[in-house]
C-alpha cells in the first residue's frame, strides 16, 4: 500500500487528528491566556503602585503639614508622625527636610545615613521616583518643594518621604505567582476538556475504522455505525465501495462459472476429434475456444470498468450496423431484419458493450426468429432509453422469462449455443444501472426482449454520470 506522506512539514507533519487540534488548542489558549495574564497582572500591578503611591502622598502631605522653619537650626518637624516606623532605625520608613543651604533635618529611621537630595525638577508638584536606600534596599520616593512662612519671609523647603519597596514587590510577585498558578490551572482544564471532547468527538472515524478491519477480516459484511452528519457521507462513500467491491468479486466469480460452461462442450468435442484424429474438426474447436476466452475476457474487462466512466453511445447506429451484418449472416434463411428509433437517443454505455449486449439480443431473435426480426429505440423517458428487440419466433412459455437469464441455460437444446448469452446481457445492463426483460412481442408474437439503460437525448447537455 503506499503511504501518503504530507504535504507540510511542523504541525502537520502529525497523523494523528487529536494531536493537531490538542497541540493548536494548546498554542492557542497558551497564546489568549497568556495575554490575558500579562494584561491582568500588568493592570494590577500599577493598582497595587498606585494604592502605595497614594499612601505615600498621604504621609508626605502629613509631613508637610508638620513642616516649619526655625532660623536657628533649620526646618523642623513641629510633631511626631503616627507611623511609629518612622522612629525604628532603619525600619524602611524615611522622612528627610532640605532647607536653604542644604540643611537637612531626617527621621530616626534613616539614623546616621540620608536620602539622595531632591531634584527640583519640576519646581512644583509631587514628584515621585525610586532609588537605593540606606541597607541598600530599593526604595519609592516621593519629594515636594514647599514654601514656609517665618519672621524672615517665606522659605523653601524640600520634603522627602520614602518607603521600602519590598513589601509593594512582595505583593506584585505574590499577584503575579497567584494569577500565573490560577491561569494555568484554567488552560490545562480547557486543552484537557478539549482532548477529552475530541477523542469523544472521533469515536465515530474509530468506530468505523474497527468494523471496516471486521469487513476486511470476513467477521462483518457491513458497516453498522451511526455516524454523525459531518462523516455521515464518508461512512455511505466506505459502504459503497464495500459493496462495490463485492459485486466485483461476484462478476468475478460468475465470469469464472460462464467461462467453465462455455469450455466445457468445446473441449470435450475437442478430445474426441483428437481421438479419432479429427483434424479439422479439432482446428475449429480450438478457434471456438479461443473466441470464447476472449469472449469472456471482454466481459471481464466490461465488468471492471462498466458504469464508472462518462462514456456514450448511439444505440440506433450500433443497432443498424449490428443488423447489416446478420442480414448477410442470415441471408440463406431469409431473416428480415428492421432497425427503427430516435436517431438522436445517447445510453450512458461503452459502445462496445453496447455492441455486445444489442448483438447478443439481435443474434438471439435471427436464431429462434422464422422470418422477421425488429429492433426499435425510444425514449422512455428523460432519463433512460429503451431498446426492444422482437422475434416471431415461439418466445417464451409461461413463467420460463426467469429461466432464460440464467446462466448456462438453454430452452431449446436443440439450437446451438451455451446459454450464456441473456444472462451476459442481464449482467452487463445491471452494471450500467439497467434492466433486461423479457415478454411475449404483441406485435411479431415472438419473443421481445426489451433493455433500458440510462441516457438523454444528443440535444441535451451531458453533465457525466450522476
Amino acid at each position: 500500500m503506499k503511504r501518503i506522506r504530507p504535504a507540510m512539514a511542523g504541525l502537520w507533519a502529525m497523523n494523528s487528528v487529536t494531536q493537531r487540534l490538542v497541540l493548536l488548542t494548546t498554542l492557542w489558549v497558551s497564546l489568549g491566556l497568556g495575554m490575558i495574564a500579562w494584561f491582568v497582572v500588568r493592570t494590577d500591578e500599577q493598582q497595587i503602585q498606585s494604592t502605595a503611591d497614594a499612601r505615600l502622598a498621604s504621609l508626605l502631605d502629613a509631613v508637610v503639614a508638620a513642616t516649619s522653619f526655625d532660623p536657628s537650626s533649620g526646618p523642623i518637624l513641629t510633631r511626631s508622625l503616627a507611623d511609629p516606623e518612622f522612629e525604628r532605625p532603619l525600619s524602611g520608613h524615611y522622612w528627610q527636610l532640605t532647607g536653604p543651604g542644604g540643611v537637612q533635618v531626617t527621621s530616626r529611621s534613616l539614623w546616621d545615613s540620608r536620602l539622595n537630595p531632591p531634584l527640583h525638577e519640576p519646581p512644583e508638584g509631587v514628584r515621585a521616583r525610586n532609588m537605593e536606600g540606606p541597607r541598600g534596599e530599593d526604595l519609592r520616593v516621593l519629594e515636594r518643594d514647599v514654601q514656609i512662612d517665618s519672621r524672615f519671609g517665606r522659605v523653601p523647603i524640600s520634603v522627602q518621604v520614602a518607603f521600602a519597596r519590598e513589601g509593594t514587590e512582595d505583593e506584585i510577585a505574590d499577584l503575579r505567582s497567584n494569577v500565573i498558578l490560577a491561569f494555568a490551572l484554567l488552560g490545562t482544564g480547557l486543552v484537557a476538556v478539549v482532548a477529552l471532547l475530541v477523542v469523544w468527538g472521533l469515536r465515530p472515524l474509530r468506530r468505523t475504522q474497527q468494523e471496516l478491519a471486521e469487513v476486511r477480516q470476513g467477521r462483518r459484511l457491513h458497516i453498522d455505525v451511526v455516524a454523525p452528519r459531518e462523516i455521515a457521507p464518508l461512512v455511505t462513500e466506505i459502504e459503497a465501495l464495500i459493496e462495490q467491491n463485492r459485486a466485483t468479486v461476484e462478476r468475478a466469480r460468475n465470469h469464472v462459472g460462464n467461462l467453465a460452461h462455455a469450455l466445457k462442450t468445446p473441449i470435450a468435442v475437442l478430445r474426441n476429434a483428437l481421438d479419432v484424429g479429427d483434424v479439422p474438426g479439432a482446428k475449429a474447436q480450438s478457434a471456438t475456444l479461443e473466441r470464447l476466452v476472449q469472449h469472456h475476457l471482454r466481459r471481464a474487462r466490461a465488468g471492471a470498468l462498466a458504469g464508472t466512466a462518462g462514456a456514450e453511445s448511439a444505440p440506433l447506429a450500433v443497432a443498424e450496423a449490428l443488423g447489416t451484418a446478420l442480414r448477410r449472416l442470415t441471408a440463406a434463411r431469409g431473416i428480415q431484419i428492421r432497425v427503427v428509433g430516435d436517431a438522436e437517443a445517447r445510453v450512458r454505455a461503452d459502445s462496445q458493450d453496447l455492441t455486445e449486449m444489442l448483438g447478443n439480443l439481435m443474434e438471439n431473435a435471427c436464431k429462434y426468429g422464422s422470418g422477421r426480426v425488429g429492433v426499435r429505440v425510444s425514449m422512455v423517458d428523460a432519463g433512460h432509453v429503451a431498446m426492444t428487440v422482437e422475434d416471431d419466433g415461439p418466445g417464451l412459455g409461461e413463467g420460463e422469462d426467469g429461466t432464460a437469464l440464467l446462466r448456462g441455460v438453454r430452452l431449446d437444446e436443440a439450437k446451438p449455443g451455451s446459454g450464456l448469452g441473456l444472462a451476459i446481457v442481464g449482467d452487463l445492463a445491471s452494471l450500467y444501472d439497467g434492466t433486461l426483460t423479457l415478454d411475449r412481442s404483441a406485435r411479431l408474437g415472438g419473443l421481445a426482449a426489451r433493455l433500458e439503460l440510462p441516457g438523454r437525448l444528443a440535444s441535451e447537455k451531458y453533465l457525466g454520470p450522476d
